[in-house]
């Protein structure tokens, strides 16, 4: 894979260095001698990772960092701290400025390179999601983003698996200040206990006695309802093999034995921080695809959806040799509802339809809103006498049963129904949709309030 990288530096030999580490790498890579230009350069040319030095004269690197994760056009893209400081505080503070990671100088070529990787897959799983609507308003996404809300990284569900028990009870002592932390000792009841949990973070110590703790890491990455969950690794001095492939499979982040407990915090945060902005994308991207699909008022598919997979279903039922029928239902007399009771009353009628229309297919079946007052249902593995069937239920269910209106007063409706089914190979989507609709005006001719199927 490949990433832009900008490298924030004031130190020329510094920056010849990681942008040489970097190409090797095939790593595109931009430059900048302050924090003044770096800013500049994030919000015209949005990088997909930045290597920021914290000792810059004017405008430090955590300054840089404040200002990057405040600004809603630059807060997702990842930043990693790059200085000599190796002390706790300097890291925590790094991290509560917003930064993802923290390299100590002199960096090591490997760290750096997974590091990097690690976090530009995150960033281009969040550009995939952004890119999904046109501004990140539209997504509801402002400057409450990664590092936007102080509040946001905290009460997080956090499941530590940890099986020596001293060092358990300090890590819960530590986070039950800030999270809700379940312990669990064996990792197999872990893996079970991870897809129906809804947590913001998985701890994981490398120091298990009966198991490898990476295999557990692995298994999380391999299912379909937890590779997205991040992942926090413990390691032990000296495991830089086992940390590194860590990360190389996706380990979010990681902390070396002894733990720092405010570093701990910090880092805690910054991983339930980011799960809530990513389930917040995800959540306004699936809920902008349902939008794009259904119907706002009675919550049926539209009609650009039916068109799409009407032939879908068409080309199933032909190559398996199955029936396939349409139905076309449209509510009799229905401008004079919205004419005599007004628009608001007019609403409520469809929306109760289309409750009924629901109550009266079976789940494979695909109500839709055509438009107006006509709704279809396709109906596949259903011959024309089973349509027939369907849509004479549907008809006796609208007629029942009076009609509720804003105000507690009520109205008659009825219905009018044609339905049509494939003929052959030589059959088409529209031709079935069409003859369908002539039946239907055959309904309406005849009288209303009655179904008729096509005869062609």
């Amino acid at each position: 894979m490949t990433a832009r990288v900008l490298i924030v530096d004031d130190i020329e030999a510094n920056v010849k260095l990681l942008e040489a580490r970097l190409t090797v790498e095939y790593f595109e890579t931009l430059t900048a001698r302050s924090g003044k230009e770096a800013l500049e350069i994030c919000a015209n040319e949005a990088p997909d990772v930045v290597l920021l030095d914290v000792m810059m004269p004017g405008m430090d690197g955590f300054e840089v960092c404040r200002r990057l994760k405040a600004d809603p056009k630059t807060h997702y893209i990842p930043v990693i701290m790059v200085t000599a400081l190796d002390q706790p505080s300097d890291r925590v503070q790094g991290l509560e400025a917003g930064a993802d990671d923290f390299l100590t100088k002199p960096v090591d070529d490997i760290a750096l390179i997974t590091r990097v990787k690690n976090l530009s897959r995150l960033k281009t799983l969040t550009d995939e999601m952004l890119m999904r609507a046109s501004t990140s308003e539209q997504m509801g996404v402002g400057a409450d983003g990664p590092g936007g809300d102080a509040q946001a990284g905290l009460g997080g569900r956090v499941l530590l698996v940890e099986d020596n028990a001293r060092s358990a009870e300090r890590i819960m002592e530590t986070l039950c200040r800030e999270q809700k932390v379940e312990l669990q000792r064996d990792p197999q009841q872990a893996i079970l206990m991870l897809p129906e949990g809804d947590y913001d973070l998985l701890v994981v110590s490398l120091s298990l006695a009966e198991t490898d703790g990476l295999r557990l890491c692995s298994q999380v990455r391999s299912l379909d309802r937890t590779r997205h969950l991040p992942i926090l690794i413990l390691t032990e001095p000296g495991e830089d093999a086992r940390l590194l492939r860590g990360l190389d499979m996706g380990v979010n982040d990681y902390l070396v034995r002894p733990i720092e407990k405010n570093e701990l915090l910090a880092r805690v945060r910054t991983q339930v921080k980011r799960k809530r902005y990513s389930d917040r994308l995800r959540s306004r991207l699936e809920e902008s695809v349902e939008m794009a699909i259904t119907d706002p008022l009675t919550g049926l598919y539209n009609r650009r959806y039916m068109e799409t997979h009407l032939k879908t279903l068409f080309d199933e039922a032909v190559q398996r040799g199955k029936p396939l029928s349409m139905m076309v239902a449209d509510i009799d007399y229905f401008k004079s509802v919205n004419d005599t009771h007004g628009h608001d009353a007019g609403d409520e009628v469809l929306k109760e339809f289309a409750v009924r229309m629901r109550k009266n297919t079976r789940g494979i079946d695909m109500a839709c809103r055509l438009g107006g007052e006509e709704f279809v249902v396709m109906m596949p593995d259903t011959d024309l006498a089973k349509a027939y069937m369907v849509g004479e239920r549907l008809r006796q269910c609208i007629a029942a049963l009076p009609f509720e209106l804003p105000g507690g007063s009520q109205i008659k409706v009825t219905a009018s129904v044609g339905v049509a089914s494939l003929e052959g190979l030589e059959d088409s989507p529209e031709a079935i949709l069409k003859r369908a609709d002539q039946a239907l005006y055959c309904a309406k001719r005849d009288g209303r309030n009655r179904v008729v199927a096509d005869a062609a």
